[in-house]
């Protein structure tokens, strides 16, 4: 996939289906999305409040898709964005955006809170036996 080896200076990456598109991680951590809102596919960079405007001074369009609940249509949006046009033409001008998009990954594995272990799994009861066990005979000497 193109993408990933626009995305390749952050080290190796892979895409896996997700949301009707792809999700691209490394080492685990999903840091952008493969797309089509309507536009045609596009690649979706994570970013957060302190690099939205970065973003946002490129013209990069917010992931927003519209959203249907109790038959009521809605806008809603994730912390994406696409990708600076000049930063699709090559792994170099990507890199600085891809670094960005991983930070924001970063931070937000960071935030999230500790899972707490699960709690072991208690042993089934036994059942109980409704049946007496048939008393021993006795051995004749």
């Amino acid at each position: 996939m193109y993408c990933c080896e626009l995305l390749s200076g952050l080290g190796p990456c892979t895409a896996k289906r997700m949301f009707g598109g792809f999700g691209i991680s490394t080492g685990g951590l999903t840091f952008a999305l493969v797309a089509d809102l309507g536009g045609g596919e596009t690649l979706w960079l994570k970013a957060d409040e302190a690099t939205r405007g970065l973003f946002e001074a490129q013209g990069c369009g917010r992931f927003t898709y519209e959203m249907t609940r109790n038959g009521v249509r809605s806008p809603h949006s994730l912390g994406y964005y696409s990708a600076p046009e000049e930063a699709m033409e090559s792994a170099g001008l990507m890199l600085p955006w891809a670094r960005l998009a991983l930070e924001c990954a970063l931070r937000a594995r960071a935030a999230k809170p500790a899972k707490k272990p699960k709690p072991k799994a208690k042993a089934p009861a036994k059942a109980k036996t409704q049946a007496k066990a048939a008393p021993a005979k006795k051995r004749r000497a």
